[in-house]
């Protein structure tokens, strides 16, 4: 479940949101026989997906896509109102799993751990979701089908159920930030034509000076791995977030044990 907001980004549930749930749910009528012989609301949306990877959320238009599928723009609005509702349709459709809820075993801690490690993939392989307004999403069966596997394994953590879905929105806001900070740095690359190592490379001659000045002796002290490639602040940060929680689910478990026993025992 995204949550990114902020301006300029284009907005779930921006079309008729009546519209859109028959079309996520496939409850309305559809073309009975297309204008072009295989065209699809799925082939409309496929396409619009593999434009956005490529080339971003703001290059999706419904002209666009008609030169993509070899159709008339007018043509695609049989079967798609408009780019509001596509919206729609695209955000459910990356979040579409295969996965089968029963082949998935461990605690809250490893639903949890997996739900961070695969939304940050979801963010790297659709980086054009950071662009998507999703505080307020129109609920599909991909969203709805995801909530229903992540809730199920981590009820067990003891947790109103409001809780619960603090937890989820947690893992997702810390997610999207290191997501982000992921595809400003790819994107810095491709503008700059400089790799990371040869952006910080051009900076340490001036930077060591500075430290050799007395200056910032804490920052001079650093050993020399502090900002290297190798740690993994994603892992580091998402184990933090889960030892938290895990010292809440603790503490209910002893008052839930404390307020079962009898007085005096």
């Amino acid at each position: 479940m995204a949550t990114g907001s902020g301006g300029g980004m284009e907005t779930s549930g921006s079309g008729d949101i009546v519209r859109t749930l028959h079309l996520l749910w496939d409850m309305g009528p559809r073309p009975s026989r297309g204008p072009k012989p295989g065209l699809s609301l799925d082939r409309i949306v496929e396409a619009a997906v593999r434009v956005a990877d490529a080339e971003g959320l703001e290059a999706v238009s419904m002209r666009r896509l008609s030169t993509e599928l070899g159709t008339g723009t007018m043509s695609l609005y049989r079967y798609v109102p408009g780019k509001g509702e596509l919206l729609d349709l695209m955000l459910d459709r990356v979040q579409r799993t295969d996965d089968d809820p029963s082949a998935h075993g461990g605690d809250w801690r490893s639903a949890l751990e997996t739900l961070g490690r695969e939304s940050l993939a979801l963010y790297q392989r659709h980086p054009w979701l950071l662009k998507a307004n999703q505080s307020r999403p129109v609920l599909g069966p991909s969203a709805i089908d995801g909530m229903e596997k992540v809730i199920s394994r981590i009820r067990p953590m003891g947790l109103s159920d409001p809780e619960l879905i603090s937890a989820i929105i947690m893992i997702d806001s810390y997610v999207i930030g290191a997501a982000r900070t992921q595809v400003h740095a790819q994107e810095a690359e491709r503008r700059t034509g400089l790799t990371d190592t040869e952006f910080w490379a051009a900076q340490a001659p001036v930077l060591e000076k500075i430290m050799a000045s007395g200056r910032y002796p804490v920052m001079a002290s650093l050993s020399e791995d502090t900002f290297g490639p190798e740690f993994d602040h994603f892992e580091f940060g998402l184990q933090r977030i889960l030892d938290g929680l895990a010292t809440l689910v603790d503490s209910r478990g002893a008052s839930a044990g404390d307020s079962g026993r009898r007085p005096g025992a």
